[in-house]
């Protein structure tokens, strides 16, 4: 089951984040169809926010027919967004490891290394792009 992370400084709205990390357990195949969310009172008592967060969260996920909720059950996942590289992820994700251990080795701090991720990668599509 996937757990909750929120972090405060992002200026990203609470109930954007939980969607955001739902679709990313979706791509990365953490997530399953048929597997259920945490209910709105888990992630309420996990997190100390407001119902109405979660419920939104939820709602813009069933939107978008990657959520169904059951009446009395809870919220399952309808759909996945895992690729079929999925099983390409293990290689990739010891291989950016090692890249992040680099880069803290070289002095970058979390923000920075941020930095540098975002700039490559829109840069990288950009030229793909052109």
């Amino acid at each position: 089951m996937i757990e909750f992370h929120l972090d405060p400084r992002s200026g990203v709205a609470t109930y954007l984040q939980i969607v955001q990390q739902v679709k990313e357990a979706l791509r990365l195949g953490v997530l399953s169809v048929g597997d259920q969310l945490p209910t709105v009172r888990e992630v309420v008592a996990d997190l100390a926010i407001n119902p109405n967060t979660v419920a939104k969260a939820y709602r813009d996920l069933e939107r978008e027919g990657l959520v169904h909720p059951r009446q009395g059950l809870g919220t399952f996942v309808a759909s996945s967004l895992a690729l079929p590289s999925l099983h390409h992820h293990d290689a990739l994700r010891a291989d950016l490891e090692r890249w992040l251990a680099a880069a803290e080795r070289a002095g970058l701090d979390e923000d920075s290394i941020r930095a540098l991720v975002s700039t490559t990668l829109r840069e990288a599509l950009a030229r793909r792009v052109a």
